[in-house]
């Protein structure tokens, strides 16, 4: 188990961004996309042979002549001022066939990427993940976030579209990150570092669908590159957004009219919520996902045959 290293680069008082797949992958197409407009360089990886099983394995010839297996790659960009490391890790390393990561392995994970994080100076960590919500695919995704110190409360509460997690409706001030989004920001208090995660809200009716969701990512990028002092062209995150929404739009015109008018109910919950009006009820929620449900199950039986 360990660190190996591509370039050791001398960098200036650097933040890290760290994320994982997730629902709707809004946290790494955040910072996959913020890495990739900056043209960030790579500069280490960890090992995967304690945490993952090959992915792949080629064979030439009849012969075994390569192993993939999902990358966890470090990567820097110099910016002057204050330079950026990112942590992208194409995959959790789970145990027990669960899907996020928990237990042993990830616990050895966050500490190898903070202990990069410490080699270079890092202060500050930053997450990304999703925020499931009650809202509409049409509205714009709020972004999330939760510090993990209290001295950070008054930063964060000045971020543009965002709130605490737990001032949201109905949390009692209590909050839930699942995986190594989340881990990390309690394994980074524990060594003494800043840790900030930031969710974007997915529609609650999406959650369970292999989609990408790039509007929330959008959102968080927003927030990250204000917080950072970092600027970027949205460009590219702007397409993967606009092409997200045509092609949802075009799936949410298939649904029955029934289930249609339960969704569109949602476009009226931030409404509802300033106005405590509350007309999205947990039994409503639970109604649209299994329709939502039986809809796609009735799809993918049409298709077959």
């Amino acid at each position: 188990m360990g660190i190996r290293f591509i370039k050791e680069p001398e960098l200036i008082n650097p933040v890290m961004i760290a994320c994982w797949p997730g629902i709707g992958n809004i946290g790494l197409i955040a910072v996959d996309n913020m890495r990739r407009v900056l043209q960030a360089e790579e500069m280490a990886y960890i090992e995967p042979w304690d945490f993952f099983y090959p992915s792949r394995v080629i064979i030439h010839s009849g012969e075994i002549r390569e192993m993939q297996f999902p990358a966890s790659m470090f990567y820097f960009k110099k910016t002057g001022e204050r330079d950026l490391i990112f942590f992208i890790g194409e995959e959790q390393p789970a145990e027990g066939g669960r899907v996020y990561a928990e237990g042993s392995k990830a616990y050895a994970m966050a500490n190898l990427v903070l202990d990069i994080a410490e080699r270079f100076g890092c202060k500050r960590i930053y997450t990304s993940g999703a925020a499931v919500a009650p809202i509409h695919h049409t509205a714009r995704s709020r972004v999330w976030v939760v510090p993990n110190s209290k001295a950070l409360l008054p930063e964060v509460k000045k971020y543009d579209n965002c709130l605490l997690m737990s001032d949201i409706e109905g949390r009692g001030g209590q909050g839930n990150i699942t995986g190594l989004n989340g881990l990390l920001l309690g394994v980074a208090g524990r060594r003494g570092l800043e840790a900030v995660c930031m969710m974007g809200e997915i529609p609650v009716y999406l959650q369970g669908f292999p989609f990408p969701y790039p509007k929330a990512s959008k959102s968080v990028l927003e927030v990250l590159t204000s917080a950072l002092g970092v600027p970027m062209e949205m460009e590219s995150i702007n397409g993967l957004a606009e092409q997200s929404e045509f092609e949802l739009s075009s799936l949410y015109e298939k649904l029955p009219p029934e289930i249609k008018e339960q969704l569109d109910r949602l476009k009226q919950v931030l409404i509802a919520t300033e106005n405590n009006a509350g007309i999205i009820t947990e039994e409503d929620k639970k109604k649209i996902l299994e329709d939502i449900d039986k809809f796609f199950k009735k799809e993918g039986r049409e298709e077959q045959h």
